[in-house]
């Protein structure tokens, strides 16, 4: 009899210390460097927004955010591969228009379901769609551009077939009647040398990819997919402008991970990515870029969960209309 009591205290007492070594053990995260998977090549916006928000995610977190670019599939190759991950917080997604709201319209067999197997933590960059051209295409306005690609082939890169980039540029193509060649290329970043270098007429790319190069002269930004000019470049007309109506265009960049993470690591991986957000420096270099800033209410887990159900909805009302299917 008394060993039972005894086994029964003991029990007793270990209970609540076993609450407090999983409180603790939870209070210890992240007690390792987390894992930023960027779909597409080193360079581009997606890699750019990546880099930005895990040193402030990390300095938030006290650990290191090694950024690693998984590229292919214009971004489900990494998408995919996040959304097998352990849904432990230690692997989390750059997630933007490809491979969550783009991909479902034009690739037939998706190995993930943006709407099913990711938790959104929140939205991080939105950044204009631009033409950027090669100092040696001759079309100095947007019907220029237009009326010379009907007389030859202009060659216009994009950040691959599915990307946020290439739907633009098919939806363009569709309402202005452009014969503009769509030249698909690994992510934003990997097309930049041969627009430097005249090999792709150009191409539909972010505001950020092509901001640095223009203002150095190497390229020129022929028009921007914004409601109105911005003040990065005043220089730079709108496609609006240019007559093509109300057509705008941005890629997001935001941080989602494996749909069965906890809640409570979504909420430290959200706060921590707000803190990143509202650091100065890290605002000034996205508008530096070309970025617009990201209001509050959507560098939320809720906030950025229902832009992407409502972009899902735009794109695929975009595939239709620039006739677009899955392949």
């Amino acid at each position: 009899m008394s060993i039972s009591r005894r086994t029964l205290l003991a029990a007793t007492a270990a209970a609540p210390l076993t609450a407090l070594l999983s409180r603790t053990a939870f209070a210890a995260y992240p007690d390792r460097s987390v894992r930023l998977v960027v779909p597409f090549a080193a360079g581009g916006n997606a890699d750019f927004v990546a880099r930005l928000c895990g040193e402030g995610m990390g300095q938030a977190l006290g650990q290191s955010f090694v950024v690693e670019s998984r590229p292919g599939a214009g971004g489900s190759l990494g998408a995919g591969e996040v959304a097998r991950a352990t849904p432990d917080g230690y692997t989390l997604l750059t997630a933007s228009n490809g491979p969550m709201t783009v991909n479902p319209f034009v690739q037939a067999k998706l190995s993930y379901d943006p709407l099913k197997d990711f938790v959104a933590i929140g939205l991080a960059n939105l950044a204009p769609h631009v033409i950027a051209l090669h100092n040696s295409v001759p079309a100095k306005t947007l019907p220029e551009l237009i009326a010379l690609s009907k007389q030859k082939s202009v060659t216009i890169g994009t950040s691959g077939v599915g990307s946020a980039t290439h739907m633009t540029l098919a939806r363009f193509n569709a309402l202005t009647g452009a014969n503009l060649t769509h030249v698909p290329y690994r992510g934003g970043g990997a097309l930049v040398p041969d627009m430097l270098a005249g090999t792709i007429n150009g191409a539909m790319t972010e505001m950020a990819t092509a901001l640095p190069h223009h203002n150095q002269g190497k390229i020129r930004i022929l028009v921007i997919a914004s409601a109105k000019r911005l003040a990065q470049a005043p220089d730079v007309p709108t496609f609006i402008e240019g007559g093509v109506k109300d057509f705008t265009a941005a890629s997001y960049v935001g941080v989602a991970a494996p749909v069965k993470t906890p809640a409570d690591i979504v909420s430290v991986l959200e706060k921590a990515l707000m803190k990143a957000l509202a650091d100065k420096s890290a605002q000034e270099k996205f508008l530096k870029s070309g970025a617009e800033l990201v209001p509050e209410a959507l560098q939320t887990s809720k906030g950025f969960g229902q832009f992407i159900q409502q972009d899902y909805e735009r794109m695929k009302a975009a595939a239709q209309v620039a006739g677009l299917k899955p392949e």
